[in-house]
């Protein structure tokens, strides 16, 4: 039976992941602290990966424990409960611009407003995109930045998890999830992901790619374009407030 083997949760957008074991799951159906603050610059606009590739410059390390936080950094490490203020310092610093830190406890701040859920990947995609662009599966996961990760499957499998008109339910665990449609993908895995540098024509490389190991069972019809991995998801509202829990198993429909 496939099985849930990873969740990453990010709990600054657009820095570094962390691995945890169980995810409480928030209002709207994105995991707890997963996307909780966002950078912005003084008007109020987000500061991103798509915007400034320096970011991907910066490494961070996060603690998880409950609802706390703790970001660690060459500059030292913070409580984000109370420390966030030193935190932005140290990214206007890095960044070369002013910025500030917006946190939404309950919501995070997802990269798609109409499927705020985890996405969703196999590790056989993840090494198959990999040996496109001779990356490692590490580098391509910190490309890609999936929540959830299956193993013992083939390549693109998460494909079966959305329907070619509509949503299809699925459940992992005790929560309860329609798979939407293929992640719609940006710049930011175009470029390494500890420098920036762009790789030379990955996303059209990528498209070729992926439009010929579209498997059977894939939804062409979902596909207006082929730069597309990872499945966005929803949550089922009576499932907000549960856990989900690494080992957990995935049932279809």
């Amino acid at each position: 039976m496939t099985k849930l083997d990873s969740i990453t949760i990010y709990p600054i957008k657009s820095l570094d992941g962390v691995r945890v074991d169980l995810a409480p799951i928030a209002t709207r159906g994105g995991f707890l602290n997963d996307r909780r603050w966002a950078i912005v610059d003084t008007s109020g606009e987000l500061v991103n990966g798509k915007r400034s590739p320096k970011l991907q410059t910066i490494r961070s390390t996060f603690f998880v424990d409950g609802k706390q936080v703790i970001f660690q950094s060459d500059a030292g490490e913070f409580d984000m409960a109370t420390q966030a203020d030193k935190v932005a310092r140290y990214l206007s610093d890095r960044l070369e611009i002013e910025v500030g830190l917006v946190e939404n406890e309950e919501g995070g701040f997802p990269d798609d407003a109409q499927a705020p859920g985890p996405t969703i990947v196999s590790t056989a995609s993840l090494e198959t995109v990999a040996s496109w662009f001779g990356i490692s599966l590490d580098e391509c996961r910190r490309r890609f930045r999936p929540n959830m990760e299956i193993t013992d499957v083939p390549p693109f499998w998460e494909e079966r998890l959305y329907g070619a008109d509509q949503p299809k339910p699925f459940r992992i665990g005790t929560i309860s999830f329609l798979g939407q449609y293929p992640c719609q993908r940006c710049v930011v895995p175009t470029r390494e992901s500890t420098t920036g540098i762009v790789t030379p024509a990955f996303a059209k490389t990528f498209q070729n790619q992926r439009e010929a190991s579209l498997p059977d069972w894939g939804a062409r019809e979902r596909f207006d374009h082929f730069y597309r991995l990872t499945v966005n998801t929803t949550v089922d509202e009576s499932c907000w407030g549960k856990s989900l829990e690494v080992g957990s198993d995935l049932v279809e429909g």
